[in-house]
């Protein structure tokens, strides 16, 4: 509560360029459901949440009506790295190493999202995987189409009216940074939900060198394709007017 009121007055200071996410605990799903409420009363554009909730996993029907006020208060839900229990896990080998598992427990929360079925119960949940890279969006759906085409008898999964890589490319927004492979491929996920970002100021953002890192992995794409990456996808998710 004391961040969506202390972001909220931050962001007052220019409303037109300066746009708040709120957060919630979620230690409850009605609790969640007020926090939803006070964070659109404040003027915010959507909600992140923690990886791990306080009570059932996400794809537990107690969230159902948590998704359904997020999806009525034109919230966006958001999941960024370093939020589940699971990422602050055990390292093996050099520190370093650790690195590269800060964004397996994003990639957990879509895939229980989506095997979860909640989707399928809310078509219209609008999720953003943050900071979590992209280039590993093509295999991940693939590698989940495979794995419920050819395990789903004996690893059951939700029922699902289609293939989980559809639901994927429809309902979940990832965002990157310095993330080359992502411009990449391009065609083989959905372009109208990548969203690029520098993430100043933290120490994996692109500043003071964004503008250079835009040109050179872009390069191949055409104006429309950047258009969507850099600012009409995150303009059309969020409601902002430029």
């Amino acid at each position: 509560d004391a961040y969506n009121l202390w972001i909220a007055e931050y962001c007052g200071y220019d409303p037109r360029r300066l746009i708040g996410v709120g957060q919630t605990a979620m230690r409850t799903p009605a609790e969640g459901i007020e926090d939803l409420r006070c964070i659109k009363g404040l003027g915010l554009k959507g909600v992140m949440l923690p990886g791990t909730p306080g009570q059932e996993d996400y794809d537990s029907a107690i969230y159902d009506p948590f998704w359904q006020a997020a999806i009525d208060l034109e919230l966006p839900v958001s999941f960024h790295i370093l939020t589940s229990r699971s990422d602050m896990g055990e390292v093996r080998g050099p520190k370093l190493n650790g690195f590269l598992a800060i964004i397996r427990g994003c990639q957990d929360i879509m895939g229980l999202l989506v095997y979860g079925a909640v989707f399928e119960r809310h078509p219209r949940l609008k999720v953003v995987c943050v900071e979590a890279d992209a280039g590993w969006v093509p295999h991940f759906m693939y590698r989940m189409d495979h794995a419920y085409k050819r395990h789903r008898y004996w690893l059951p999964a939700g029922a699902l009216s289609k293939m989980p890589s559809e639901y994927f490319r429809e309902n979940i927004y990832v965002t990157f940074q310095d993330d080359s492979v992502a411009f990449q491929v391009t065609g083989l996920c959905n372009p109208h939900r990548l969203m690029w970002a520098n993430d100043f100021p933290h120490s994996d953002s692109t500043w003071p060198d964004s503008q250079e890192v835009i040109r050179q992995q872009a390069a191949q794409l055409s104006d429309e394709e950047r258009g969507w990456i850099l600012h009409d996808n995150v303009c059309e998710l969020y409601g902002i007017e430029v």
